[in-house]
């Protein structure tokens, strides 16, 4: 009876609860959906042989690309309403309770790539933290006012990249179909010089319907969780702990603004709030802004003559690489002085 009370409870309350992932920010500055594909609705989608898989349905296009490098802390955020930021709401409710996976694919045209078309590999998951008592990723999440945050690997190659963040909520996934996947893709460049791309999978064909994280009845105690997809590339996806999960929020919910930016920041010259140290927590204290602007170092140690791509990073605090951009583009104050990208 309770298993079956539980299950009406959440079919009830699942309309409400659906959410998205519309917000990012790079080493705890907030770009905003300056770079999100956003979803048309917060409707989940549940067939996992669709093109729809990769980046939600019919995403909405964007001509922004956030910069990002080897080593950052980039941050995922997820709401149920669009541009509701409050941290008085679950980032997603209703009892969808279930995994969190990250996945990168390398592209050619970060504005124009076709998901479906890619090939992804995981960088960062969570599934099932506790089981004293059973404790969810998106509990983590809801936790951390839909904050969820991920280490940018140490070697992978340069260039254009999609984020494909996602939540399996499954709480009615006792049968085939009952899995609902929210997921939004972010569009990126990488900096660096790495030379290391992974192996990935695709998007349809990376799930099947009756694979055991995604087909289960989660109204049971659960010792041990299959989280879906491939094992993440340099990332250990932590144990099922015998204790209780800390519900305290890691992410500093009195950083968290209420207004979403819509384009890349520019120069407001407030410092980053200080950043997070393990995955998925976000930043627990809020650095002191400087009270000058500064212009693009010049560099130490790049090549003589050497120029900057287009959505690169072309100066700020510590950066020693190429400060001139490639003909057609200017070097642009991003978040000044951290931070410059070439547009």
């Amino acid at each position: 009876m309770f298993k079956k009370l539980a299950i009406v409870a959440s079919l009830a309350a699942s309309v409400a609860a659906h959410a998205t992932f519309q917000e990012l920010w790079v080493n705890g500055v907030d770009m905003g959906s300056a770079c999100v594909r956003m979803p048309l609705s917060n409707s989940p989608v549940t067939d996992v042989t669709s093109d729809d898989l990769a980046c939600n349905v019919n995403a909405t296009p964007s001509d922004g690309v956030c910069s990002i490098n080897p080593g950052d802390q980039v941050t995922v955020e997820m709401h149920q309403q669009p541009g509701d930021r409050s941290c008085a709401t679950q980032a997603i409710g209703g009892d969808h309770y279930g995994p969190i996976n990250i996945y990168l694919a390398k592209v050619a045209d970060a504005t124009s790539a076709v998901g479906y078309e890619q090939s992804w590999f995981k960088v960062n998951e969570m599934g099932l933290p506790s089981d004293n008592p059973d404790y969810w990723a998106t509990e983590v999440l809801n936790d951390n006012c839909g904050h969820y945050t991920f280490t940018v690997p140490e070697d992978i190659e340069p260039g254009n990249y999609l984020i494909r963040s996602e939540v399996i909520a499954l709480h009615v996934a006792s049968s085939v179909g009952g899995a609902q996947f929210y997921m939004s893709c972010f569009q990126v460049n990488v900096g660096g010089s790495g030379t290391v791309l992974p192996s990935g999978v695709s998007f349809p064909g990376a799930y099947s319907a009756t694979d055991p994280g995604i087909l289960i009845n989660i109204y049971q105690q659960l010792d041990t969780y299959a989280i879906p997809g491939p094992s993440p590339y340099a990332f250990s996806s932590p144990s099922v702990a015998s204790t209780a999960w800390p519900t305290t929020a890691t992410w500093n919910t009195a950083l968290q603004p209420s207004t979403v930016p819509t384009a890349l920041p520019t120069g407001s010259g407030a410092a980053p709030p200080a950043q997070p140290t393990t995955a998925p927590a976000g930043p627990t204290t809020t650095a002191k802004a400087p009270t000058t602007t500064a212009a693009p170092p010049t560099p130490t140690s790049s090549a003589s003559g050497a120029t900057q791509t287009q959505y690169g990073q072309c100066g700020g605090t510590g950066f020693t690489g190429p400060t001139v951009c490639e003909s057609g583009f200017s070097c642009v104050a991003v978040s000044p002085p951290y931070y410059y990208q070439c547009q």
